[in-house]
């Protein structure tokens, strides 16, 4: 399990939430958002292990690879999300619906092919450790939401650089799943 690898896709899937985020943090209860948040990341990352399970299973690891495809094509292909107001009475299932409206796509199509490979225990320390980082991030963006400057490079350079992130977890699956090697070999 690389988890550089695994930090690097949930920053890079997540990083326009983010700044979706600190407009849920001046209307919501940081619990309500930390709640709906937390749904929302085990149903995406649960889906994206089984998916990738059943997948392996089936296929070998090195024709995976072609997994990389998706994280580039979510790169390339400019059909930006705009969370969508949910009229409810519970903020938390505010969240959770437009976190999976928002990131449903990119959570899916990112983590499957990082997911494939691992182990039932491995999920459990990803789901751990995800969950620990998904706190302390929404903590800090509740600090950081008052600051302008934070704002203005989000809007700025926010959308580059997760079409960054993207582009290098899909190049990372080509080589990490053996298709690249496997290719190679028959040429």
């Amino acid at each position: 399990m690389n988890w550089w690898l695994i930090l690097f896709t949930f920053i890079g899937v997540n990083l326009d939430f983010f700044f979706i985020l600190l407009f849920l943090l001046k209307k919501y209860r940081l619990t309500s958002v930390i709640v709906g948040y937390m749904l929302g990341l085990w149903i995406l990352l649960l889906l994206s292990f089984f998916a990738g399970q059943i997948l392996d299973y089936f296929l070998p690891e090195w024709l995976l690879g072609i997994l990389g495809v998706l994280p580039i094509y979510m790169a390339l292909h400019d059909d930006d999300e705009e969370a969508k107001d949910y009229k409810t009475h519970r903020p938390a299932v505010t969240v959770l619906i437009t976190y999976l409206s928002v990131c449903a796509g990119c959570n899916l199509s990112m983590f499957i092919p990082v997911l494939t490979t691992l182990s039932w225990m491995g999920m459990l320390s990803v789901l751990i450790t995800l969950t620990i980082l998904s706190i302390v991030i929404i903590l800090i963006i509740k600090q950081l939401g008052n600051l302008s400057a934070v704002n203005t490079v989000m809007e700025k350079y926010g959308e580059l650089l997760t079409k960054v992130v993207y582009i290098g977890v899909g190049i990372y699956v080509f080589f990490d799943s053996g298709l690249i090697s496997h290719l190679l070999s028959i040429f």
